[in-house]
C-alpha cells in the first residue's frame, strides 16, 4: 500500500529535527563514553564497535563528542533564534505603530545592520567581544533580530488595515491592547517560518565561528571546533570531519525543510 504525503518537506523536515534533538537530549546521557575522556591508545583509532565514530588525536570518542556538540549548537540557536525574535519583534512593532519620523528612523537603523553581510558582522563582534559562549550568543544576535523587525513590521503595517483592527482602534483600544490581542496572533505564522529557517542559519554560523576559534573553546565539544581539530588529519583520519561535517548538514537540511514545510502548510490554509 502506497500511503502519499502532502507535504513530504514539513514529513522529512519534523523526521530529521526530531532525530537531532532526541539525540542531543539522550544521547549523552545514554552513551557510556565520556567526551572529555582522553585515551592516548586510541589515538585517531578508526570506527569500530567500540568507537562507533573512531576517536580523535586525543583518543576521544568522536560520536560522544558529536552528540555533546549537538546539544551545544541546539541550545545557542535556540537561544539565539528565540531572543532574536523577540528583540526583532518589539523594534518592528514599534516602528509599525509609530509611524512617520520614529518608522524611519527605526528603519533607517534597521538598513544600516543589514548593510553589512551578517556572518562577517558576527566575526567582527566575536572577535571584539572575545571567545566564549556568552559573546558567541550575544554576536549571533546581533546578527539576526533585523530579519524579524522587517517582517513583523511589513505584517503589522499589513493588519492594521483590517476591519477587526480599525473597530478595536475606533473603540479606544491602547497600542499595547491592539498589538497583544489583535496583531501578534497575525504575525505568529511568518514568524514561526522565520524562526525555523533562523535555527538551521544559526547552526552554520556558530559551527563557521567555532571553527574559527571565536566560539565555544576546546575542550568543550563543539561541531565548528572539531572540524578545526579534524582537518590536520584529513589524509590519514577523514572521520574527525566527517562526522561533525555531516551532522552540520544534516541539522541545517533538517530545520530548512521544516521551514518550507511550514511555509507551504501556512500557504494552503491562506
Amino acid at each position: 500500500m502506497i500511503v502519499r504525503v502532502r507535504n513530504p518537506s514539513l514529513a522529512i523536515g519534523v523526521t530529521i529535527v526530531a532525530a537531532i534533538s532526541t539525540a542531543a537530549i539522550l544521547g549523552p546521557m545514554l552513551l557510556r563514553a565520556n567526551p572529555l575522556s582522553i585515551d592516548l591508545a586510541s589515538t585517531l583509532a578508526g570506527p569500530s564497535r567500540a568507537h562507533p565514530f573512531g576517536c580523535d588525536a586525543l583518543g576521544r570518542d568522536v560520536l560522544a563528542r558529536v552528540l555533546s556538540g549537538a546539544r551545544l549548537s541546539l541550545s545557542i540557536s535556540t537561544v539565539v533564534v528565540a531572543i532574536s525574535l523577540v528583540v526583532g519583534s518589539l523594534i518592528g512593532a514599534t516602528a509599525a505603530l509609530s509611524g512617520g519620523r520614529i518608522d524611519n528612523l527605526i528603519m533607517r537603523g534597521v538598513d544600516i545592520v543589514l548593510a553589512f553581510p551578517g556572518i562577517l558582522l558576527a566575526i567582527a563582534l566575536a572577535a571584539i567581544l572575545g571567545p566564549g559562549l556568552i559573546d558567541l550568543a550575544i554576536a549571533l544576535t546581533a546578527m539576526g533580530w533585523t530579519g524579524y523587525a522587517r517582517i513583523v513590521r511589513g505584517e503589522v503595517l499589513t493588519l492594521r488595515e483590517r476591519d477587526y483592527v480599525l473597530a478595536a482602534e475606533s473603540l479606544g483600544a491602547s497600542r499595547s491592547r491592539l498589538l497583544m490581542r489583535h496583531l501578534i496572533p497575525g504575525v505568529v505564522g511568518p514568524l514561526a517560518v522565520q524562526a525555523t529557517f533562523g535555527i538551521g542559519g544559526i547552526i552554520g554560523a556558530e559551527a563557521a565561528l567555532s571553527f574559527l576559534g571565536l566560539g565555544a573553546l576546546p575542550p568543550t565539544p563543539s561541531w565548528g571546533n572539531m572540524l578545526d581539530a579534524g582537518r590536520a588529519f584529513l589524509l590519514v583520519a577523514p572521520h574527525l570531519t566527517t562526522a561533525p561535517g555531516l551532522a552540520i548538514g544534516l541539522s541545517i537540511l533538517g530545520f530548512n525543510l521544516l521551514g518550507d514545510g511550514i511555509a507551504q502548510k501556512a500557504g494552503h490554509r491562506a
